[in-house]
């Protein structure tokens, strides 16, 4: 059984108790239910690039990353850094975060927030609204095609935008219209091996209909520029900034140096 399977699996568990404990009934009454969400889509189309933050403490193929990471701080410096948006692990298992994390993300913040667990289930998009979500993942690798467009139109019913995760060009036929972004992550689950070429190699095979970013195993900014230039919107980053001791300051830096090569590249400077 590979790690996703495992993850799921699990997930699947956490959300059946869950539901016992809070109810959709008493997600509904959430202040955040009929906020009008920050488009994480609208903001990866404003300029050249952007770059989705993430606050992850540790993950199954790193291990732990970030001992003693505080959500509130973190965020609000890599809102001030300038990024598109912010993702948040609630996978408490695997990755160590929680729904908590999400909220208090959501209170120190205007600006999108993904919620960034594995969906199986309609209830957890009740919990990511209730929370104080924009944008909710959907990874193909764990959905079927059926699941991908009941999951994908009821969170637009919600007012939830829709990010779906890919690792293979054989996942495109689980697009959905109600789709907004579409993710590819670099990193092989079996293997743990991470390559942006799986980025490269994939995109002209992603309609453009949708918003493109890549994901996970971005660390320098030049293969940023490569990513950029080959039509990616946006980049997923998060244990290359969790790793240091100021996870925001090093995703200002980053994004200055992205900034600087680019316009060099462009021959803009």
């Amino acid at each position: 059984m590979n790690i996703l399977k495992k993850i799921t699996n699990n997930t699947r568990i956490v959300v059946e108790e869950r539901k016992k404990l809070y109810p959709i009934a008493a997600l509904e009454v959430s202040m955040y239910m009929t906020r009008e969400v920050f488009s994480l889509k609208n903001n990866l189309q404003k300029g050249p690039f952007g770059i989705i933050s993430e606050f992850k403490k540790q993950s199954p193929s790193k291990g732990l990353i970030h001992k003693d990471a505080d959500v509130e701080v973190i965020v609000s410096k890599y809102a001030e850094a300038g990024v598109a948006g912010c993702s948040v692990l609630t996978d408490e298992e695997f990755f160590g975060g929680s729904n908590a994390d999400l909220v208090r993300a959501r209170q120190k913040v205007d600006i999108p927030i993904l919620r960034k667990d594995f969906i199986i289930d309609e209830y957890q998009l009740y919990e990511a609204k209730a929370m104080g979500a924009d944008v909710i993942l959907l990874i193909a690798e764990c959905l079927e095609k059926n699941e991908v467009a009941e999951l994908a139109t009821k969170a637009k019913k919600l007012g939830l935008e829709v990010l779906m995760e890919i690792h293979s060009e054989k996942q495109l036929g689980k697009l959905h219209e109600c789709i907004d972004i579409v993710g590819v992550n670099n990193r092989d689950l079996e293997t743990f091996s991470v390559s942006i070429q799986t980025s490269l190699d994939l995109f002209d095979k992603i309609p453009d209909d949708f918003v493109k970013i890549s994901e996970s195993g971005i660390s320098n900014a030049r293969s940023v520029v490569r990513l950029i230039e080959a039509g990616f919107q946006g980049f997923l980053i998060g244990e290359n900034f969790m790793k240091t001791e100021d996870p925001g300051l090093a995703c200002k830096g980053f994004i200055d140096e992205v900034d600087s090569l680019l316009k060099i590249t462009r021959g803009t400077v």
